[in-house]
């Protein structure tokens, strides 16, 4: 079983790249945050990222996908990384049981990380409400979490997305 992770900042990419990763024949998780946000929406809260349970909810989900992935070779849109790193975007102290779920990363999946690079432009949607700029800061964070924790970082620069989805393909022979 390997767990590969795809990351990056808000509007880079990762979801089309996941599409054709996928269309490809691999196992995909998705990433939980947005279901997170969807339900928060669905139940009225307008400013999801206030919520002190905010973290604690997209780590549950996270988990429980983690929990129920397949066999094989399987590639996560985000990780516990990814929500350490909100937290910290956030200016949130992390919870003990997220700088754990963190750091037992390094054991659960690959040290390489496939983090994909912003795009010139970001098309914000219901849930992702964030400037081109605050988005790029994000996945400089994104970056700096990953190192500190000792991940490597394989960068996936703007293309097509058959042309990324491909580089990540060729990584993973």
């Amino acid at each position: 079983m390997t767990h590969h992770i795809l990351t990056g900042a808000p509007g880079a990419g990762k979801t089309i790249i996941l599409r054709g990763l996928e269309r490809a024949g691999l196992a995909v998780v998705e990433e939980a945050a947005t279901d997170v946000i969807a339900w928060a929406d669905a139940t009225g809260v307008e400013r999801h990222w206030e919520d002190p349970g905010f973290c604690a909810a997209i780590l549950a989900l996270q988990q429980q996908r983690e929990g129920n992935a397949p066999t094989g070779t399987v590639i996560f849109d985000r990780s516990p990384v990814c929500t350490l790193a909100l937290s910290r975007f956030l200016a949130r102290e992390p919870s003990a049981a997220l700088q754990a779920a963190a750091i037992a990363c390094r054991d659960r999946y690959a040290r390489q990380v496939f983090f994909v690079e912003s795009l010139a432009t970001i098309v914000n949607t219901s849930a992702r409400r964030i400037s081109l700029e605050d988005a790029r800061r994000f996945g400089d964070l994104h970056r700096q979490v990953y190192a500190d924790l000792g991940f490597e970082l394989i960068d996936i620069p703007p293309a097509s997305p058959a042309d990324r989805r491909d580089l990540i393909l060729s990584r993973l022979r």
